[in-house]
């Protein structure tokens, strides 16, 4: 698999995908993705990892250089039903949704199997430590070479984020998981990743407060039937009130206007021409 340059350049995906609102959405499931990982270290290769939400979409729609990461990645997994639920609307199969509160332990199991190890970026103080304790507890032989949280300065050439750097190179981990948040964590890979000693970079978001026990999950069936969402809104109200109360419909309005569009064209008329707002980097 290629790398991703800083200037976004694109690369072919090795996974097939589709095309969801100008974002390519790999078709991978949990399996394949543990085999496509292993493979990239076997082979001695490097990739990117990324996954895809309503809150993510939602970003890279006024944020180009997001959109231009995304699709520069070797592999984008879909982490929401939102994306399963647009595609459908769009006429399109996104087959599974891969949640890290799930994948994480079948990912853990995977890479004690076959040796792979592990580097943790992200979190509040101890929080990621918390995670890698856990982890090992129910896969001992899981070799996790570090773990850093995410309160530093990510300037780039900042002393604090070169620190960081040094303290993931001096490990050398197979594999590098980012939670950082979006888009911080993926700005944060798009400055850095070219000089990361590491031959995967998944980004993860809250993984490490859900891994760790620290932020409790919804009920089964609410989390297994599209109701994640409401769970997090009913746990964390201050927190997700925006980007749920008011991002969800606002994706769910693009993505019927999208259809609406295609029909349209489809059908010869006039196409409607859209502008964009101005690029706005958030997370800095």
């Amino acid at each position: 698999m290629s790398n991703l340059t800083s200037d976004g350049a694109p690369s072919k995906k090795k996974a097939p995908w589709v095309d969801i609102m100008g974002v390519k959405v790999s078709l991978i499931d949990p399996w394949t993705l543990n085999e496509e990982i292993r493979g990239v270290v076997r082979r001695g290769e490097r990739a990117l990892v990324l996954n895809v939400n309503v809150h993510c979409m939602n970003l890279a729609h006024r944020l180009p250089w997001l959109r231009r990461m995304l699709n520069a990645a070797d592999i984008v997994f879909c982490d929401g039903f939102g994306v399963v639920i647009a595609a459908r609307i769009l006429g399109k199969q996104v087959p599974v949704r891969i949640t890290y509160a799930d994948w994480m332990w079948e990912l853990s199991a995977h890479a004690q199997t076959h040796g792979l190890s592990l580097f943790f970026l992200g979190g509040r103080p101890g929080v990621a430590e918390k995670a890698a304790a856990r982890l090992q507890r129910t896969f001992p032989g899981l070799r996790i070479l570090g773990a850093h949280h995410g309160y530093f300065d990510k300037t780039p050439g900042s002393a604090e984020n070169e620190a960081v750097v040094r303290e993931i190179n001096a490990a050398r981990p197979d594999v590098l998981l980012v939670g950082f948040g979006m888009p911080l964590q993926e700005r944060w890979l798009m400055e850095n990743w070219d000089r990361v000693a590491a031959n995967v970079a998944l980004t993860g978001g809250g993984l490490f407060d859900i891994v760790s026990g620290v932020l409790r999950r919804g009920p089964r069936w609410m989390t297994d039937h599209g109701l994640e969402w409401l769970a997090r809104l009913l746990l964390q109200p201050r927190h997700v009130w925006r980007r749920y109360l008011i991002g969800n419909p606002l994706f769910l309005c693009r993505v019927l206007a999208h259809r609406l569009h295609a029909r349209s064209a489809a059908h010869g008329a006039p196409a409607v021409r859209h502008s964009h707002r101005p690029e706005r980097v958030e997370g800095r």
